[in-house]
């Protein structure tokens, strides 16, 4: 059991399955064991390369066995699966890791600091209570069209409800029920601009986070987003990994020595993405008050491609820039050498 140089982890709520093999790849190692069995194993076991999927608990077991003395590695599920045999179990599931992570061009998964875990939380809670706020104002559209009522789209005029309901002489008990609605909905609304306020307070002191506020049209929820995902940005070999990751390259579906490439992959952080597509659309709404050479390469691309095109080229140039910066330790400049990051 001693001789265990890679042990791989299938992590479950209360059990954890493990196998183990030697550096010539051979299993010596077959265990299921609660989480407090799995730890008190590790922590007389010699120091060895230790491997999980990047799924929920695997960024805090990863610190918890680094701090043992252990090397840790997170693989993304969609790499393990092609290691998989027939027969689906979980020791197969672990042994499977183990695959994956003896292959010599295997990429990994940097482990989440628990100040990064803890901001992503953030931004999770903020992503669900804009998602309940939206249902809100959704459901009070929808009962007062019921009621021959109709609204225009828009945050700005739910704010009004009370109004509305005097001009049109609602019921009494719709009158309550909406009121009831609406108080749901400024409770979401004041949680938000409290997260929002955290998050920027957060940035505020993170180095990082400010040399990332230097990327036009860049706001604090894009920034803080981006530095929870790239981290110190070492685990990319180059900014296109990091814009590959996040989804914003053509996805290639080549053949026969004929390239095809199609449109972007969508892989990764959906959420990020589309900060960053946003983002891109912001600088170009206000193209014409930019300077400098990447405002010069938006408007070139933008007399020859669609809109679309352009705010998903310009998005993988801002995943770009932002990589540099964070790698480089650099803030970023309007200057020539813009174009070449």
């Amino acid at each position: 059991m001693n001789d265990a140089a890679l042990i791989g982890i299938d992590i479950g709520k209360h059990s954890f399955h493990l196998h183990g093999q030697d550096k010539a790849g051979r299993e010596v190692l077959r265990k299921k064991c609660s989480r407090q069995q799995m730890m008190r194993f590790f922590s007389n076991h010699p120091a060895c390369v230790v491997v999980m999927e990047a799924c929920a608990g695997a960024h805090y077991l990863a610190r918890e066995l680094k701090a043992m003395g252990h090397e840790t590695k997170l693989i993304s599920p969609q790499f393990v699966r092609p290691f998989v045999k027939s027969n689906k179990n979980d020791f197969v599931d672990a042994q499977a890791i183990c695959e994956a992570a003896s292959r010599p061009t295997m990429r990994f998964v940097s482990p989440k600091t628990q100040d990064r875990q803890i901001l992503s939380v953030s931004h999770r809670m903020r992503e669900s209570l804009i998602r309940d706020r939206t249902k809100a104002v959704n459901q009070m559209h929808g009962f007062l069209l019921e009621f021959g009522i109709s609204l225009p789209t828009g945050l700005a005029i739910v704010k009004r409800l009370a109004a509305i309901a005097e001009e049109h002489d609602l019921p009494v008990r719709l009158a309550t029920l909406l009121q009831r609605l609406h108080d749901h909905f400024v409770y979401l609304d004041e949680q938000i601009k409290m997260l929002d306020k955290e998050l920027e307070c957060q940035l505020a002191d993170d180095d990082l986070g400010s040399r990332l506020l230097s990327i036009p049209c860049v706001g604090p929820i894009t920034a803080s987003l981006l530095a929870v995902e790239m981290g110190d940005g070492q685990q990319y070999g180059s900014s296109r990994d990091f814009a590959a990751s996040v989804g914003l390259v053509p996805k290639q579906f080549s053949t026969g020595g004929r390239p095809n490439l199609q449109g972007i992959s969508k892989r990764g952080d959906k959420h990020l993405r589309s900060l960053l597509v946003q983002c891109a659309r912001v600088y170009m709404l206000h193209l014409n008050h930019q300077k400098g050479p990447l405002a010069e390469w938006v408007r070139r691309l933008s007399m020859r491609r669609h809109s679309n095109v352009v705010a998903c080229a310009l998005a993988n140039k801002l995943a770009r820039i932002a990589w540099a910066i964070t790698a480089r330790h650099t803030r970023y400049e309007t200057g020539p050498d813009v174009m070449s990051v």
